[in-house]
């Protein structure tokens, strides 16, 4: 069978994009995808390797987004102003496409080099933000596991409307990551 005319694996992606940063991931079936994109479901594996594969499409291209995100953000900047700018920028995308955040989680899987690849220029980005606090290479990777903890909890609270009190959220953000600042200043070099 011939793909499609017009359709591509980009397309494929934008609009299971769509479907999960409206309705949520686990809306987004081959079903759902063929039809928004008025198609029939054996048609999209011209395109994309089932479900599965959709679903790590997704996920680089989630990374690749966040990644341009917190780059562009922490541009130019160092330290605390850098750390700020990609904390805001990480729950930015998180609040913009909350579906496709859900794909950015996991570690990558063994045998996809696009998606570990996505995965660590995110990670590499990160690490190098934190570069300028001296931890050290085993305290910069906690201090990683310690910013994506804090940043996706204040996500997942946030997009499942745990926030009720009539406060801004983006001053209780500031603020939790001039906390996290606090935290890995007074990190020592291999603690």
């Amino acid at each position: 069978m011939s793909p499609r005319a017009g359709l591509d694996t980009r397309t494929l992606v934008l609009a299971a994009v769509e479907i999960a940063d409206e309705q949520g991931i686990e809306e987004v079936t081959l079903a759902a995808l063929a039809a928004k994109l008025g198609v029939r479901s054996p048609s999209l594996y011209n395109h994309i390797n089932g479900l599965q594969g959709l679903r790590s499409l997704l996920a680089v291209h989630g990374l690749e987004l966040l990644y341009e995100a917190m780059s562009a953000a922490s541009d130019g900047l160092k330290g605390d102003a850098a750390v700020h700018a990609m904390g805001q920028a990480y729950i930015g995308f998180a609040r913009q496409h909350p579906g496709l955040y859900e794909t950015t989680l996991r570690a990558p899987e063994e045998g996809n080099p696009e998606l570990k690849k996505a995965s660590e220029q995110v990670l590499s980005l990160i690490i190098e933000v934190l570069s300028g606090y001296e931890l050290g290479a085993e305290g910069e990777l906690h201090a990683v596991r310690g910013w994506r903890s804090l940043l996706h909890g204040f996500a997942a609270l946030e997009n499942k409307g745990g926030f009720g009190m009539p406060l801004d959220t983006n001053v209780s953000l500031n603020r939790l990551i001039s906390t996290f600042i606090a935290g890995i200043r007074s990190m020592s070099l291999g603690e």
